[in-house]
C-alpha cells in the first residue's frame, strides 16, 4: 500500500471511489494509483455501468471520478444523476477535451483534472476534492490546468 505524506505524517486513505472510464489502460492503472493509497475503487466503463454499480451499493460512495467523454451517456450527465440520487457526492471530471470544460461543460463538479495526468496529480486532486468540507450552493467550477 503507498503511504501519503499529508500534514507531516504518513496516511492511507479509506474512501470509496466509483471510478467510470472506458479506456482499458487508464481505468485499469488509476485504479491500481487510487487503490495503492488506500482507496477502496469500484470501475465501470460506462455511464450506464456506472450507474447501475452506483444504485447497487448506494450512498457507499464518497467520489465519482468519471471521464467526461464516454460511450452512450457522458460523464457529466451520470454526475447529475447522481447528485440527485446523493446531494453530498464529491465529483471529479476527467478529459482531455480541457477546451469544452472551460466552455460550460462543467455542469456538478467540484474540479476537472486534465489527461493526460501523473499519478501524484491524481492522488492530490482526489484527496483535495473530497477535503473539501464547505458546498456552496452554486458550487463554482474550479479548473486547475497544468500541474497541481
Amino acid at each position: 500500500m503507498l503511504l501519503c505524506a499529508r500534514d507531516g505524517q504518513l496516511q492511507s486513505f479509506t474512501e470509496t471511489i466509483l471510478f467510470v472510464e472506458d479506456e482499458a489502460f487508464v481505468r485499469e492503472v488509476a485504479g491500481e494509483v487510487l487503490r495503492s493509497a488506500g482507496y477502496r475503487v469500484l470501475l465501470a466503463r460506462s455511464a450506464e455501468e456506472g450507474l447501475k454499480t452506483y444504485l447497487e451499493r448506494g450512498e457507499q460512495f464518497d467520489m465519482l471520478l468519471t471521464d467526461v467523454v464516454l460511450p452512450g451517456e457522458s460523464g457529466p450527465a451520470l454526475a447529475h444523476k447522481l447528485r440527485l440520487e446523493n446531494p453530498a457526492l464529491k465529483i471529479l471530471l476527467i478529459t482531455g477535451y480541457i477546451e469544452k470544460m472551460r466552455n460550460g461543460m462543467e455542469g456538478e463538479a467540484e474540479e476537472c483534472l486534465p489527461k493526460p495526468f501523473s499519478a501524484e496529480s491524481l492522488l492530490q486532486r482526489v484527496r483535495r476534492v473530497l477535503d473539501e468540507r464547505e458546498k456552496s450552493a452554486g458550487r463554482a467550477f474550479k479548473h486547475a490546468a497544468g500541474s497541481v
